[in-house]
């Protein structure tokens, strides 16, 4: 009985040893490793919702964009965004709008869930270090360490979904009367990989790393340094109890669009180029300076500049920059909204630079 009451009395203490010590670290901020799981599959959902409501909102400019981008220079058939878009509706009909969409949305909602999630993380991590070597455990972000993190996500996102990115250019200028079809995602995926080889999926990424970090970071760093100015500074109205309304944040968000994407724009362009080179089945690709129409090589990304100003002048970095930017206002502002508004929803804390 002794011997009993001993086990019983050392399995209390245990137990009140157990209780205190999680107690401590729920005090410390310290989450359990199943709510962290929880918290990174509620992150990245926000992040897949965001990003495929974003970019259906937005798909028909999406398209007409690329099309602009890698249009024989020597066939132009429309000229601006209305134009183009009347076009692809009298040629195509209402599906044409949005062909290729699928595919975008099957590689925006991972991109866009490891964006955000990768954000966060950097983040943290960036601010950590930053703490830690400044001795200031009150410091914040500054908006270039911001930049900093928001270029590590885009490159980690980018580099993780770039072959879907790849085969969804060309299903997206692929046309109705184009020689080859191709009839999907997985069917363009196979087909580019028996055609061309396992490096066909990754042309252009070496502009698309360049462009993600401007773009990117400059998205993430402009949309936080913004809301974070916007905050301290209640005496514009823009901020109530510490809080933005929606209509703010996607303010906010669309000046962090519009800043990204005019720097980042001729890397684009030259990604969606690179990417249609040994397509020899293109129904509008690039073509050479007019003189034997024979299809136009690149032998890498500087090349690429190189040819592309010298046939079509400085201006042809820039096409398509004119659907481009009325589609990311709103694309940037509804996935930056979305994201914050599921979060909110699936009760995940979003301040991640407090």
């Amino acid at each position: 009985m002794a011997s009993e009451d001993v086990k019983t009395g050392e399995s209390a203490v245990s137990t009140i040893v157990n209780l205190a010590e999680e107690a401590k670290l729920a005090r410390e901020g310290v989450k359990a490793p199943s709510y962290a799981i929880l918290s990174i599959c509620k992150s990245l959902v926000a992040g897949g919702v965001a990003g495929g409501l974003s970019r259906t909102a937005v798909a028909p400019l999406e398209r007409l964009k690329i099309l602009l981008q890698v249009q024989n220079p020597h066939n132009i058939k429309y000229n601006g965004t209305v134009q183009g878009l009347k076009y692809i509706w009298r040629t195509e009909g209402f599906r044409g709008l949005f062909k290729g969409n699928g595919t975008n949305c099957a590689r925006i909602v991972p991109n866009s869930a490891v964006k955000f999630f990768s954000y966060e993380q950097a983040s943290k991590g960036i601010l950590y270090l930053y703490q830690q070597q400044t001795g200031n455990e009150d410091a914040q972000l500054t908006p270039l360490l911001r930049l900093g993190a928001g270029a590590c996500a885009g490159i980690i996102a980018m580099s993780a979904t770039y072959p879907m990115d790849m085969v969804r250019g060309r299903l997206t200028v692929q046309t109705e009367n184009s020689p080859y079809q191709y009839r999907g995602m997985f069917h363009a995926l196979s087909t580019v990989l028996r055609q061309e080889g396992p490096r066909a999926l990754y042309k252009g990424w070496l502009p698309s790393v360049i462009g993600v970090i401007p773009y990117v970071g400059l998205n993430f760093a402009v949309y936080e340094s913004l809301k974070d100015w916007l905050i301290k500074n209640p005496q514009f109205g823009f901020a109530e109890d510490s809080e933005l309304s929606v209509t703010t944040r996607l303010a906010c968000g669309a000046a962090a669009g519009t800043v990204g994407q005019t720097i980042a724009y001729p890397l684009d362009v030259i990604r969606r180029r690179m990417q249609m080179v040994g397509w020899k089945d293109a129904a509008s690709v690039v073509i050479g300076d007019g003189r034997n129409k024979a299809p136009l090589e690149y032998t890498g990304m500087i090349d690429a500049f190189r040819k592309t100003v010298r046939h079509e002048g400085f201006g042809a970095l820039y096409k398509g920059l004119v659907p481009n930017s009325v589609k990311v206002v709103p694309s940037i502002a509804i996935a930056f909204v979305t994201y914050e508004v599921v979060k909110d929803i699936l009760g995940v804390e979003i301040r991640i630079s407090d």
